[in-house]
């Protein structure tokens, strides 16, 4: 009889220890290995690390102060190579490499072996999926190295699942890799969520639902106005002043902004909005929702990209009411989101990590009126300066072939076959550059091991720079000095108002801290292929954050 008990006794204890581990905090199990229902990636376009703090006293107790108070904070997290833009950070974020690996240089580059132009997501071998236009001709084959999002694919024989969602096609595409389920980016033309033939052939059913109810035409058909009286903006300066930008045609200078959409015909206005924003959280509620995301016994991905930040950024500038109330507005909206993984995946039983794909300086015009020395280098002026110097010096038409985020690009046929010394050329354009007032530094990558640099500096041009896709000449601004005007904002340089961004995790297994030691955005994947136990994406060179690994 006692033998009997113990046989019951045991069994008890072993499905009660199975139930509560697949039920539990520690959900999902897969060969015995416990990984979370859900891992969501938020990355906001263009956030700088102090907006943290900046608007923190506005914030709601659901939005970034549940993820500063409940959750883990890396505070000196930073950007390893420059160019800082959009591309390169997200395919960073998500692959723990950098550009000289990944090869995701920039947002476009000319192809050195072809020299043609090249956006970085663009594939002519696939078709636009939800519209006739040519926005969704667009994959994940430009980027070299897999994900973290391939590798848990890969690591669960293809059961987990993979998104990404955002209204920039390069936000969504990079992140959720060569192998995910699916990546829906914005159409401009129909105001609708589209994809490619890389994916699939035909939008899903709750997709071509959720874009037949027409949600930009109802965000824009009302103006945005401030979500709190004017007095409590004390993080920004007066509406409607010089530092701002104008907006198109869609969309009026000062508050309340008014829109249209020509008709129905164009929704470029609201990526300049935070209801772009909006736009894209309902979806991913929606996918979430629809594809049953973090319901199975495997653990699954949604990797989220919030474009509007960036947009009203590079229109507005960090000073700008416009980006305050934004801030404002997207906590708001993060904490609604929060609360719904909280009831569909349960509390606890999801991970989340928020961080940027750069920063932004203030703008330049706002710095100097503060007496903070400031300007543009205006970068296609010197192009076509220069090009007519090269004429004038050499007799040969158009030798620089394009200037793109602070390179230049030679035509390397032309100077071939009009018989030119290519380092006479590269000197030439280099001392042109050194002239003048704006530029910190410039220097021919053929002479790269001689320039003389910081080694920081030296280390972040290296990481960034892929022979391949990358300029022949590269310009160094000085300090606050962005590309083209000096009104609104712009990125992709060096300097900590680009590079430092920040870095939150919240939810399974973390536990609330901080540290203030520096990190990088090569972490990220790292961090996250150790905690789901699976190997890192194959370009890592990023370092685990022991910090909030359980032991």
């Amino acid at each position: 009889m006692r033998k009997k008990l113990m046989v019951v006794s045991m069994l008890i204890s072993f499905f009660s220890g199975n139930i509560h581990a697949q039920t539990g905090n520690n959900n999902s199990i897969n060969n015995g290995v416990r990984r979370p229902k859900l891992v969501v990636g938020i990355v906001v376009d263009q956030m700088r690390w102090d907006y943290l703090y900046r608007f923190y006293n506005r914030y709601t107790e659901g939005g970034f102060k549940r993820l500063l108070k409940n959750g883990f904070s890396f505070e000196n997290t930073m950007i390893p190579y420059t160019p800082t833009v959009t591309a390169a950070g997200h395919t960073c974020l998500y692959t723990g490499s950098v550009p000289a690996v990944h090869g995701v240089a920039g947002n476009e580059w000319i192809e050195r072996n072809t020299g043609e132009y090249m956006y970085c997501s663009q594939d002519i071998a696939v078709q636009t999926v939800g519209s006739f236009s040519a926005l969704g001709k667009m994959s994940p084959r430009n980027m070299l190295t897999t994900t973290v999002g391939d590798e848990l694919r890969l690591a669960t024989n293809f059961k987990s699942r993979v998104y990404g969602i955002a209204l920039k096609d390069r936000g969504g595409i990079f992140p959720a890799g060569h192998t995910a389920n699916a990546a829906y980016w914005f159409d401009d033309s129909t105001g609708n969520w589209i994809t490619s033939t890389y994916y699939m052939n035909a939008l899903p059913q709750w997709v071509q639902n959720f874009n037949a109810e027409k949600r930009p035409e109802a965000f824009l058909s009302k103006p945005w106005n401030l979500l709190y009286d004017r007095s409590i903006y004390d993080q920004s300066v007066a509406d409607d002043l010089p530092f701002e930008r104008t907006f198109p045609v869609q969309m009026s200078k000062g508050f309340p902004h008014v829109f249209t959409t020509n008709g129905g015909k164009n929704f470029t206005a609201l990526r300049s909005t935070p209801f772009g924003n909006t736009f894209t959280l309902d979806f991913s509620k929606k996918l979430i929702e629809n594809e049953k995301l973090g319901m199975s016994a495997q653990t699954d991905m949604l990797c989220i990209s919030l474009s509007s930040t960036d947009y009203i950024g590079h229109r507005f500038g960090p000073q700008s009411a416009e980006v305050e109330d934004t801030y404002l507005r997207l906590d708001k909206e993060l904490a609604d989101f929060f609360t719904m993984l909280d009831k569909k995946i349960g509390n606890g039983e999801f991970l989340v990590f928020l961080s940027a794909d750069h920063g932004a300086p203030q703008s330049p015009d706002y710095l100097k009126s503060n007496k903070v020395p400031a300007g543009s280098i205006k970068g296609f002026s010197l192009f076509t300066e220069i090009n007519n110097a090269l004429y004038a010096k050499f007799n040969v038409r158009n030798l620089l072939r394009r200037y793109i985020e602070y390179q230049f690009y030679f035509d390397a046929g032309k100077i071939d076959s009009a018989g030119l010394n290519r380092a006479e050329v590269g000197d030439y354009v280099v001392n042109i550059l050194l002239k003048r007032p704006e530029i910190l530094t410039a220097f021919d990558y053929r002479n790269f091991d001689k320039a003389i640099l910081p080694d920081l500096l030296k280390q972040r041009l290296s990481n960034g720079y892929f022979y391949q896709r990358s300029g022949d000449i590269q310009v160094i601004p000085k300090p606050q000095y962005t590309d083209g005007l000096t009104t609104g904002t712009d990125h992709g340089v060096w300097y900590t108002y680009d590079a430092h961004i920040p870095l939150l995790w919240y939810g399974w297994n973390i536990k609330a801290g901080k540290t203030n030691r520096e990190t990088y955005m090569t972490d990220v994947a790292a961090t996250l292929a150790a905690m789901l136990h699976i190997q890192m994406p194959s370009g890592s060179v990023g370092k685990v954050l022991t910090e909030i690994i359980p032991q």
